[in-house]
């Protein structure tokens, strides 16, 4: 019986991809390194901890990957208050309610640090709609790990089976399956160079996932 709904965030709740895409870029100059559009693809889903540790190793950075990352968080929350492009992905808001309204419990288990998550969640007035909020950034281990999506079970008081994860990464999508947890990967005109073999179901519109057409497979 589906019991919880375990919402990513980037790319699933909301779309700030742009905004930490430009912030990146900006902290990489910062820094002078030069990171290619392959590589940049390949940190979807990470930690920004674990994102800049790997450039510090990658560049043979003396720099420790703190202040890299404190450098982009400062341009990300500039950018956050500043664009006024920013916005819900198209029905998402209406599928939060429709779980919410079915008695589903709902958590955010996301890459993304607690500042930027509660940030999200109160600009768009998201909070009455979840029992609790995780960050990877809080973790020893980032996605594709699954101790995020294993927490985030507990957070909502349900076993695994009772979960259903939503993500549109490759790396959110193993941390999911790893966690022995039913995963639906959402793609988006936003996701680029992912890999959704892993997932149980690819959907590219949220009305395809309402409770009514899900719960059959629980």
């Amino acid at each position: 019986m589906l019991k919880a709904v375990l919402f990513d965030m980037d790319g699933v709740i909301v779309d700030t991809e742009p905004l930490h895409h430009k912030a990146y870029k900006m902290m990489f100059t910062d820094v002078g390194i030069t990171v290619t559009d392959t590589m940049y693809r390949s940190f979807t889903g990470q930690s920004t901890r674990g994102i800049c540790e790997f450039l510090c190793k990658h560049f043979n950075l003396t720099l420790d990957p703190i202040v890299l990352e404190k450098g982009k968080r400062a341009h990300f929350t500039k950018l956050f208050f500043e664009d006024p492009d920013l916005k819900l992905l198209d029905g998402v808001e209406d599928l939060i309610k429709n779980y919410h309204a079915n008695g589903l419990t709902l958590v955010v288990a996301s890459s993304a640090s607690m500042f930027t998550i509660n940030n999200v969640m109160k600009r768009f007035d998201l909070n009455p709609y979840f029992k609790d909020k995780l960050s990877g950034a809080d973790l020893k281990a980032s996605k594709p790990h699954p101790e995020i999506f294993i927490n985030a079970a507990k957070a909502a008081g349900v076993s695994p089976s009772e979960c259903v994860v939503i993500e549109d990464s490759t790396n959110g999508i193993i941390a999911a399956k790893e966690a022995n947890i039913f995963c639906i990967a959402y793609k988006s005109t936003h996701s680029k160079d992912q890999d959704y073999t892993r997932a149980d179901l690819l959907v590219s519109d949220y009305k395809d996932i309402t409770f009514d057409k899900i719960k059959s497979n629980f």
